[in-house]
């Protein structure tokens, strides 16, 4: 069994009827990724709720549960909570038999297990104390029997919370989680026998249960000699006196042995404590709060895996808590063979996590990932998306830990290469559009990609299920060059024939017509454009080569020589101002010269192909540098930069990042470097 749909209404963030929040769910393991303040927590709790934890913790509804829509003037007064139940093996439907509902599904008839938990805002009804009234139904509607005590027990889930005390959880106590975890296990509940003290009075000890050798021991230390002679001189020297006549007081000292079964057991398993230790060393591990922590983990897991007789379900917030990001990724590879792997019973453990993590995010399959944005969920499931099958395999392999951050941003720019990657957040920024107030992450994923990764936010049936309320931006290259690029690049020789279409990867403005080259700019911007994604297709070329030709070909022109000369530079062995004069010098004698803006822009662009070939990771870094400099000197302001950069790039930002008001404060720059 395992919950295939959560609906919520009227919790928290979440409204109601077309505003409410439904949860598919899968029988292994969901994550649920996001922003701050989206939900994720708030699904959690409405699982607390409704569910209770084994823990028995007390989860008092407070008035700020109750959801208070944008414009209102009062919170809701009725919070609504709904869970379904599916894969019922044959125990589930005798445990639930009264509650279960019966629907059509396949061609055959399915049993379900609804739980409608409801609270209502009774305040007032009881004098002037606030009364929250709970009810817990079972039915499609919730018009079912109301769940008694048995019933919701077998239902309860197994909580984590964020920043958990894993030390105190599993140190020796009264009411110790450990205690509670080992009580249910089945090696402690099934393994060995009673202690019988008139049948067998000195047993093996290896034959006796957990229990058996605790009475055992209790039967050993009341017949110590040091225990009898003090029970001696208790009763004959100090009880013996303070008695009346045949009224005598008679003390025994024994360990407590009051209470049935289960209480002695819980009694003695709260003396335990469970810690780590070096190897197979007896000298404790001294391990911190995340060692601790995945012990804990260890622990409830060997409680679900173990327990068959109740549902198995493990809700944990932030399981990165206090874990390095080599232990993450190790945690959620075995949190998802551990949602795999069956129980004696058959079910196996349903698990659902909240992460901030990068790195968890991009350790757990698409599948299995749910977006919380805006209030409702999105899960990447297959199917749900436009993402098709072969997409999911790429992105198995490459959806790596810097591209997962995705996943967190309330804006998204997708780039093709280093040199957008490391230019467009000082550009966003410079232009008033700061990527990082914004909360806008810049995605890189080369050459390769970029519409499977545009894809990941594109619901497949966005009139149902709604559309995912962030910005995309996936900047491409044109990839058409202007007809003088060819010889000025190095591609061919002055006065030398272009090869044939067919035989060369390159393409000029001559291949196209003027309304082929249209339907050419729309077929890169259709291939992954559509709901909130938007492809913002180079205007001329490609990056630097449209930096050049918008107004920017100074700056990049003396970045890529900087670039050329990087490693000498960092060496000491070449003076970075002497190189800036001598680059602008070179480049104000082509002033003269008249030359097309295509051609200039074609120049430039030529230091990335021939020669030294400059970097255009390293170029895009000098020109950053450059770019902040020259505002921070006044020699470049905001609109001067804006009307110098290409139209593609200012419309990609302004995109996925809100402009300042008329009235904002200006962008402050980094202060200006020597030579730039």
């Amino acid at each position: 069994m395992f919950i295939a749909e959560l609906t919520i209404e009227n919790f928290r963030c979440f409204g109601e009827r077309e505003h409410r929040f439904v949860l598919p769910l899968g029988d292994g393991l969901t994550a649920l990724v996001g922003e701050n303040d989206t939900g994720k927590t708030a699904v959690i709790d409405a699982l607390r709720f409704a569910l209770g934890t084994r823990d028995q913790e007390y989860i008092r509804v407070e008035e700020r549960d109750f959801h208070w829509p944008s414009g209102a003037g009062e919170r809701r007064k009725e919070i609504r909570i709904r869970c379904r139940f599916d894969g019922l093996s044959a125990h589930d439907k005798g445990a639930f038999a009264e509650y279960l509902t019966y629907v059509k599904r396949d061609g055959g008839t399915n049993a379900v297990l609804y739980l409608n938990w409801t609270a209502r805002d009774a305040a007032g009804t009881r004098g002037t104390r606030r009364f929250v009234a709970i009810d817990l139904r079972s039915g499609e509607t919730g018009d079912g029997p109301v769940l008694d005590t048995e019933a919701r027990n077998l239902l309860r889930a197994t909580y984590l919370r964020p920043l958990r005390d894993a030390e105190r959880a599993l140190a020796a106590g009264r009411g110790s989680r450990l205690s509670q975890i080992l009580q249910y296990t089945k090696e402690v509940r099934e393994s060995g026998a009673d202690y019988d003290s008139a049948a067998t009075p000195h047993p093996d000890p290896a034959t006796l249960s957990v229990l058996g050798v605790g009475d055992y021991a209790s039967a050993l230390l009341e017949g110590r000699d040091g225990i009898k002679a003090a029970r001696k001189r208790l009763n004959e020297d100090y009880l013996k006196p303070l008695s009346f006549s045949g009224d005598d007081l008679i003390g025994n000292i024994a360990v407590s042995t009051a209470g049935d079964k289960d209480t002695r057991l819980r009694q003695l398993l709260e003396k335990l404590e469970l810690e780590l230790k070096h190897g197979d060393a007896q000298r404790p591990a001294n391990r911190g709060l995340g060692s601790n922590n995945l012990l804990f983990m260890a622990c409830e897991l060997l409680l679900l895996g173990s327990e068959a007789a109740d549902f198995p379900l493990l809700l944990i917030e932030e399981p990165e808590a206090h874990l390095h990001p080599q232990r993450q990724l190790r945690l959620m590879q075995f949190l998802q063979n551990q949602a795999g792997v069956a129980r004696a019973d058959g079910q196996k453990i349903q698990i659902i996590v909240t992460t901030h993590s990068p790195n968890l995010a991009s350790a757990i399959a698409l599948d299995n990932l749910v977006v919380i944005q805006g209030g409702g969920a999105y899960p990447l499931k297959a199917g749900l998306t436009k993402l098709e099958k072969s997409d999911y395999r790429f992105l198995e392999r490459f959806l790596d830990v810097t591209k997962a951050n995705l996943f967190f941003a309330r804006g998204v720019v997708i780039v093709e290469g280093d040199g957008e990657n490391i230019l467009l957040p000082t550009l966003a920024r410079l232009i008033g559009c700061d990527f990082a107030e914004n909360g806008v992450s810049v995605v890189n994923v080369g050459h390769i990609g970029l519409r499977r990764f545009a894809r990941i936010f594109q619901r497949a049936n966005p009139d149902e299920d709604g559309v995912l309320d962030v910005p995309v931006a996936s900047i491409a290259d044109l990839d058409v060059m202007p007809d003088c690029a060819p010889v000025i690049t190095g591609r061919v020789k002055e006065g030398e024939d272009w090869p044939q279409k067919k035989n060369r990867r390159w393409r000029a403005k001559s291949d196209f017509g003027e309304a082929e080259l249209a339907v050419h700019r729309e077929a890169i911007r259709g291939k992954a454009s559509g709901q909130k994604v938007e492809t913002f297709v180079a205007d001329e070329w490609t990056l630097e080569y449209d930096l050049a030709y918008s107004g920017l070909a100074e700056d990049v022109w003396v970045a890529a020589s900087l670039a050329g000369k990087d490693d000498r530079i960092n060496a000491g062995t070449a003076d970075k101002d002497a190189i800036v004069a001598e680059a602008r010098d070179v480049f104000a004698a082509m002033g003269p010269q008249g030359l097309p803006r295509e051609e200039l822009a074609s120049r430039v662009y030529a230091l990335f192909t021939t020669g030294s070939e400059a970097s255009k990771a390293i170029t895009a870094q000098y020109l950053a540098e450059r770019l902040e400099s020259r505002v921070a000197r006044g020699e470049l302001t905001t609109e001067g930069l804006k009307a110098s950069l290409p139209a593609y790039l200012k419309a990609a930002i302004e995109y996925v990042a809100a402009a300042p008001a008329p009235d904002a404060p200006p962008v402050e720059a980094a202060a200006p470097a020597p030579g730039q």
